[in-house]
Formats: C-alpha cells, structure tokens, sequence
C-alpha cells in the first residue's frame, strides 16, 4: 500500500525492460531540500512499497544531516545471475530513468550495488554527475577542475555507524572500552563499523552474514577477520570459530546491537530474545515502527537510521561538492556526532522514543525548505 500524505511521495516510476525481463522503481519522495538522493538496491523480494518506505527514510535522513537533498530511492528486482547480465540491468534501469537525472535523482551505492555499478550507470546515462559512490579513478576534468568518486568502498557509512555508537555509549555512562557488541550483516556497513569500533576499543562479541553466524565471549582475532575482509571472504571461512543457529544471533548477551543487514531483520519472531543496552540502526529500517517502540518501552536506547547511518549520503554530498575523502570523514564524524547528540540527549531527558525526536526535527526542516 503506498501511503501519500503532505510531503509525498512526488514521483512512483516503475520500469520493465521486456527484453532482459528487468524490473526496477524509482520513488522521488521529496524535493522540498533539492534533488533527491538515495541508493540504488539490487534484490531478489525488492517491490515498489519497500522502495517507497525507503525514500521516505532518505528525505528526513538527508533533512536531520543538513545537507541540500531531497529523498529517494530506487530498485531492481534482481535474483542473480553473471556480471554481464547484471551490468545489462543496471544499464538498462539508468536508460529508463534518465529523464530524471540529475535534476530531480542522482543514485548511489545500496544493497548488492558498489562503485562498479555506479560506473556503469553513469556510462549508460551519458552523465558523471548521475550517480555519487563512483570509483576514486573515475574522474571528470573540465578545465583545470578536476572531481573525482569517492566509492561506498571507503566505508563511509559503517564510519558513520561507529561514530554514533560512541556518542550513544557516552549519553548513558557507557565506556566503550568496555562493552562488548554484535553486528549483524557483514557487508561494507557492518565490516567498516567492525574496524572503527575495534580501535576505539570495544569488543565485538558476535557477527553474522549469510554464510554463518559466529560467536566469541572473548573477541575475534583482528587479523583473521581483517584478512577475510580484504579478501571478501564469507564469515563462514574464520577458522575454528563457534558457529551458533542464525536465529540464536539475537539471543546474545552484547551491551550493544547493531543490525546492519536488511529491512525488518527485527522482527516480532525476535524482538523478544533482545537483551542489548543500546541498539544502533546501521541499516535502513531494520526493525517495523510498533516493534521498535516496544523495545524502547522495554528500556533500550535506539539510535534511529535517520542518524545512525547517514555517513554514506554525507560522503555522497562530500563528492557532489569534488570534497576529498579525508574531507569527507571530517564532515561526516562532526555531522553525525552533533545530530545523535542532540536527538538522543532530548530523547533521553524527556523519555521519549528518538524516533519522534529525529522525526519531528526533519519534518520542520523540510517545511522550512518547502
């Protein structure tokens, strides 16, 4: 059911390519801020519902992070297959929806989608500035100016995470010294937020992906996991590691969680197995909105995505504006820690859900830009 209301969304475009059988959407929320913003995903269960709750995710994102974007998003049911095959999907989805790059869209990176995608979408298009996330060699020079990508590969997004995790831990008295933490997904938010974590001293205690769900009271060897990152490895290739049942990922004793994997991996099959201190959204929409509101009841502070993991459209703004990556992380780690101060500091001395903080917060910023 697609749910419109005063701020929109303003475009629904879905698309059909009947000679790959390519399905795709593109849902423009709103543009009250600017053009809209949000990553291309490439599922196989993607539909034009999910997308639009996405967009919607990304026009009070883009607002809480105060940075001149609107909300969107796009999507391509994908069930897999060769990389020329994707390539052809990725390029014909661009074609489709050129007319609304880049005054009105402009992708970037999301689930099963990188730099590599984002070259090929921009190749298809004709136009550099129609995707952010693009290799760091993937460059337009015009005169003696010269902008550049600055990739999702980064790991801007998972950086992002990390630095709302601290200021989350330091809001309730929580040295993160000495708290221990599981990440759920493995991917280039929960790898990155992995690595950040680790060197401001926490322990990571437990971490699934696809391939396996594994546990260690003690931690994990830093070198094992980071070879297996550099190598895109499964989980499931650390060796001598104590597996556990994916659904017993959410039985596990961590100060703090970070569901870093897909919409609604919270669910109401789980939420009441969850004994976390802190949950820290890395991915979009992890959790249903009433599910997310009991486990706040329950007393468990919940940094919301619309905060948590905003590093990725700060580092897309960061290259729209030809930043570099170290100016990049600059504005992300002081964008991010202002925000989730102030939302989780109010949300803390009022007692109420962040959620309703960060909400009311972004839509008096979009109505202010309406």
């Amino acid at each position: 059911m697609i749910i419109r209301d005063r701020f929109g969304p303003e475009y629904l475009i879905s698309v059909y390519d009947p000679k790959i059988k390519m399905v795709g959407f593109l849902v423009i929320d709103n543009t009250a801020l600017g053009l809209g913003k949000g990553g291309l995903r490439m599922t196989p269960n993607v539909t034009e519902e999910e997308v639009r709750r996405l967009a919607r995710v990304m026009t009070w994102k883009n607002a809480l992070a105060g940075i001149p974007f609107g909300g969107a998003k796009s999507g391509i049911v994908w069930s897999g297959g060769s990389k020329e095959l994707k390539k052809k999907f990725v390029q014909s989805f661009a074609r489709l929806i050129k007319p609304f790059i880049p005054k009105l869209y402009i992708a970037g990176p999301d689930v099963n989608t990188g730099e590599e995608e984002m070259r090929w979408f921009v190749e298809a298009i004709g136009d550099w500035r129609g995707a952010t996330g693009k290799p760091a060699d993937f460059c337009l020079v015009k005169g003696k100016r010269k902008r550049c990508g600055l990739p999702h590969e980064l790991g801007s997004t998972g950086f992002g995470v990390a630095e709302a995790t601290a200021v989350a831990a330091s809001l309730i008295k929580l040295d993160l010294k000495k708290t221990t933490v599981a990440i759920h997904g493995f991917g280039n938010v929960g790898t990155f937020a992995y690595q950040h974590l680790r060197k401001m001293g926490a322990k990571i205690i437990a971490l699934a992906d696809l391939s396996a769900t594994i546990f260690s009271e003690e931690g994990f060897d830093d070198r094992i996991l980071e070879k297996l990152i550099r190598q895109k490895a499964p989980l499931s290739d650390y060796p001598d590691a104590q597996k556990i049942p994916s659904e017993d990922f959410w039985k596990i004793k961590a100060d703090i969680l970070i569901p870093a994997s897909i919409t609604d991996v919270i669910n109401h099959r789980n939420k009441d197995e969850i004994k976390a201190k802190i949950i820290v959204e890395g991915a979009n929409i992890p959790m249903p909105d009433d599910v997310e509101e009991e486990l706040f009841q329950r007393g468990i502070l919940i940094v919301p995505d619309l905060i948590a993991n905003a590093g990725g459209v700060i580092s897309s703004y960061a290259e729209y504006r030809s930043y570099d990556a170290q100016k990049a992380f600059s504005l992300i780690r002081g964008k991010i820690r202002k925000r989730v101060k102030e939302v989780i500091k109010k949300a803390l001395q009022t007692k109420t859900n962040p959620r309703q903080i960060a909400l009311k917060l972004a839509q008096r910023i979009v109505n202010q830009g309406a």
